[in-house]
C-alpha cells in the first residue's frame, strides 16, 4: 500500500486537505507495483473508475516522507506547495495496509476526516470546544476560528467518489458538544442520501439502524483489551468490496 496527501496552512495551523491510499497490484514475483505522484494525479482525472470509495476518520496525524509528527511541518522546513506528497505510515495506515487487499488492488481509497487539522491528541482537549463553537458559526455564515474549508466539510456539497463510505470516525462525543454530534450525523446521513453503501463497526450499545442517527461508528484503533477485536472487525469489513457492516460482541 502507498499513501499520498496534500497539506495546507493558515494562521499557523496545519491541515491535511486531501488523502488517498493506493492498494498496489502485484508483479509476477508478488512484489508491489509502486505508483508515482504523476500516476496518482492521472488516476484522479478519472475518479469514477479509480476511486473505490471513502473511509472517514476523526482527524489526521501524519507527515510526508522525510518529516515527522513530533513538531509542526513548518518548523521542519516543509514547503506547502499544494502538491501531493507520499506519506509516512502511521498506526492507522499500517492497519489499512494489512487489511485492505484483494478486491481493491489497483484502486484508490480516499481518506476523509471530520476535522482536517493535522495534529495529535485533539480529543479530548479545549480545541473541541472551539470546534463546537466554530460549527455553530459555520452554520450561521459567521467567521470561524479554524479555516472553514480546510478543517470542516460543507456536508450538503460534500464530494464522495466511489461506491461506499466506511465510517470509522469514533463514537465518544461529549454530550455538550451538540454541534459536533450534529455535524458528524449530517455527514453520514448525506452519504446515505447520495446512494453510497454505508458500513461501519458497532456493538451492543446501539442497534444497527440507529448508528447513523447517533453517529455511532467505532474506531478501528484502540488501546487495551478491545484492540485486536476492533482491528479484526475492520479487516473483516474489507474482505469484500464494498466493505460490510460489522458487529462486535454477542
Amino acid at each position: 500500500m502507498q499513501t499520498f496527501g496534500k497539506f495546507s496552512t493558515n494562521f499557523d495551523t496545519e491541515y491535511l486537505t486531501e488523502h488517498y491510499i493506493y492498494i498496489n497490484e502485484k508483479d509476477e514475483d508478488r512484489e508491489d507495483i509502486k505508483i508515482t505522484i504523476d500516476d496518482l494525479e492521472n488516476m484522479l482525472k478519472n475518479r469514477r473508475k479509480t476511486v473505490a470509495g471513502t473511509i472517514f476518520l476523526y482527524n489526521p496525524t501524519i507527515s510526508p516522507v522525510g518529516y515527522n509528527t513530533d513538531k509542526k511541518l513548518t518548523d521542519q522546513g516543509f514547503e506547502f506547495d499544494d502538491e501531493f506528497h507520499e506519506l509516512t505510515f502511521n498506526n492507522m495506515m499500517n492497519l489499512f495496509s494489512k487489511s485492505i487487499r484483494d478486491g481493491y488492488r489497483g484502486k484508490l481509497i480516499e481518506i476523509k476526516y471530520l476535522f482536517g487539522i493535522n495534529r495529535p491528541d485533539i480529543e479530548p482537549t479545549p480545541i473541541l470546544e472551539e470546534f463546537d463553537a466554530d460549527l455553530n458559526r459555520y452554520n450561521s455564515n459567521q467567521f470561524t476560528r479554524y479555516d472553514k474549508n480546510l478543517n470542516y466539510h460543507d456536508y450538503l456539497n460534500i464530494r464522495l467518489t466511489g461506491k461506499f463510505v466506511y465510517f470509522a470516525s469514533g463514537h465518544k462525543y461529549d454530550r455538550h458538544h451538540k454541534e459536533i454530534i450534529k455535524y458528524a450525523r449530517n455527514i453520514a446521513a448525506q452519504a446515505q442520501k447520495l446512494g453510497k453503501e454505508i458500513s461501519f463497526t458497532y456493538d451492543n450499545n446501539q442497534y444497527e439502524d440507529e448508528c447513523v442517527e447517533h453517529s455511532y461508528f467505532l474506531a478501528p484503533l484502540v488501546a487495551g483489551k478491545m484492540r485486536d477485536i476492533r482491528a479484526n472487525a475492520f479487516k473483516n469489513a474489507f474482505r469484500t468490496n464494498p466493505p460490510t457492516i460489522q458487529k462486535i460482541g454477542s
